[in-house]
């Protein structure tokens, strides 16, 4: 099986407390970053890259439904294909701009992927395929199936709130059918709302790094890139077209 962790919005508690606690075991996690939470901790971000960690694209100002107070003003139903790519376009700029690194991993705001409403609904998952190498989603129900799994619309089981013995159950169900296990995370401390505990990543760690595990845990850029060379599949390359397309038939 292989395992990756994934967290998402660059929330303060990335860089502070959870990288550092991933470094000391060697492991590798996917962090979904906004740019203007990046950059209030540039360096803590720069080191993570350093590190070797992968550094995806989470947008520019995470649009989701209106239906949510917060995101009223920035509401996916108000959005078109043309303008979601203009905000996975313009947040790749900021990381690369401020970080020296092209993202290739990409995760739904809130794991919604549509934009517009009633009959002028579309999802956006062809713009992301376009962009970027992978999508993964949120509060999904099971891991992937390596030979059968949409790069764009990857699952993404929640990690937020998890004690180790409910992480090890999805953990050792997986790796008894060869499957990949994507978790998604938040905070990184040691309680709190939408918090993945110190504690819980702390034991995935120790345990997934003890050779008789038989676990390959790695980022999600890493496991996809292998998977996708396996299913005899080429190498990721953005399709500017596709997206040029996709924006006219908006």
């Amino acid at each position: 099986m292989a395992l990756s962790l994934s967290f998402d919005d660059a929330r303060f508690s990335q860089p502070d407390k959870g990288i550092p606690l991933l470094d000391k075991y060697g492991v590798k996690a996917t962090f979904y970053l906004v740019p203007s939470a990046m950059e209030q901790k540039l360096d803590g971000w720069k080191k993570a890259v350093r590190s070797g960690h992968d550094i995806g694209n989470h947008s520019l100002s995470h649009p989701c439904t209106g239906n949510f107070d917060w995101s009223r003003d920035n509401a996916l139903e108000d959005y078109t294909l043309q303008r979601m790519g203009m905000q996975l376009d313009s947040a790749n700029q900021l990381l690369k701009k401020e970080l020296g690194v092209q993202a290739v991993s990409f995760a739904f705001p809130c794991g919604q992927t549509f934009v517009g409403r009633g009959k002028n609904t579309k999802s956006y998952v062809p713009v992301v395929s376009s962009i970027f190498e992978t999508g993964r989603l949120w509060l999904s129900e099971g891991p992937n199936d390596p030979s059968f799994c949409d790069m764009s619309q990857l699952t993404g089981i929640e990690l937020d709130g998890k004690t180790f013995d409910q992480v090890k159950e999805i953990i050792d169900s997986a790796k008894s059918k060869g499957q990949w296990v994507i978790f998604a995370g938040h905070e990184m401390n040691d309680s709190g709302v939408q918090t993945s505990r110190l504690s819980t990543i702390e034991a995935i760690c120790k345990y997934v790094t003890d050779p008789a595990s038989g676990i390959w845990i790695d980022t999600v850029h890493n496991v996809a890139s292998y998977v996708k060379e396996k299913r005899g599949e080429k190498p990721f390359a953005k399709d500017t077209r596709l997206k040029g397309e996709l924006e006219i038939k908006k």
